[in-house]
């Protein structure tokens, strides 16, 4: 599932589509009127959280890849696209996603500052928003789109291992200082974690995500699928502390 960094890099990606004209759509999709976006300017692209956002004179279709979606600009692959878009010069292609059409305005669809890669992003808003959840597990506040849009998998499992704390503690557990520490390396390492994506290099960087031993204790990690989520975690029960 692309984590909110990528989704950015998609955004500009498409920079060049900005402007043009549809000439002809097509796609499996059952969820939109495909014929209405035929002859239709796309106006902007932007991105929150995980939704990639398509945005026309008066509707915008938004885009979640979910566990296995993709997308390919100017060429295609051997599988039929939940969404393609074709232009005068070059084509949008969309696979394996979940899209909705949205006509409201998006400004009062999105929150902006709940976004980690957005520059309203309201760090303050965010601690407020976790006091409210004392008994949430922090494997799943940051994976909480309410809280940290954006925020998935990868980026929880570094976050966690860079600020020493177990993915068990519960929010209300969590000492003021370790709080703030969360909050501001979720955006830390979300624009660490665009840069080396550009580059071909975030693997390399993973301290935590899927490594078999801790590089401060040289002890192994325990591996669990845990929270709400049931998501893949990988932590160090030495130096990541379980707060009570």
């Amino acid at each position: 599932m692309p984590e909110g960094p990528s989704i950015v890099i998609l955004k500009e990606l498409t920079e060049s589509f900005v402007g043009k004209k549809v000439i002809a759509a097509s796609g499996n999709t059952k969820k939109i009127e495909i014929e209405k976006i035929k002859g239709k300017t796309i106006r902007n692209f932007k991105s929150w959280g995980k939704h990639f956002l398509i945005c026309f004179d008066s509707f915008a279709l938004r885009i979640h890849f979910l566990m296995f979606g993709s997308y390919r600009i100017n060429e295609g692959k051997d599988a039929v696209p939940r969404l393609s878009m074709k232009f005068k010069k070059g084509e949008l292609n969309f696979y394996a996603c979940s899209i909705k059409e949205i006509t409201d305005n998006l400004d009062k669809v999105y929150d902006w500052t709940g976004d980690v890669m957005n520059a309203g992003w309201d760090a303050k808003k965010a601690k407020e928003k976790l006091k409210q959840h004392p008994d949430m597990l922090v494997c799943d506040a940051l994976l909480s789109q309410d809280i940290f849009a954006g925020v998935g998998n990868i980026i929880k499992n570094e976050v966690l291992y860079r600020i020493k704390v177990h993915p068990e503690t519960r929010v209300g557990h969590l000492p003021v200082k370790k709080r703030n520490e969360m909050v501001k390396e979720a955006v830390t390492y979300s624009f660490e974690f665009l840069k080396w994506k550009k580059e071909y290099t975030l693997k390399q960087h993973w301290l935590a995500h899927n490594k078999k031993y801790c590089m401060r204790c040289e002890l192994p990690f325990t591996r669990k699928h845990l929270g709400k989520f049931n998501r893949r975690t990988f932590f160090c029960t030495n130096c990541q502390v379980l707060y009570q």
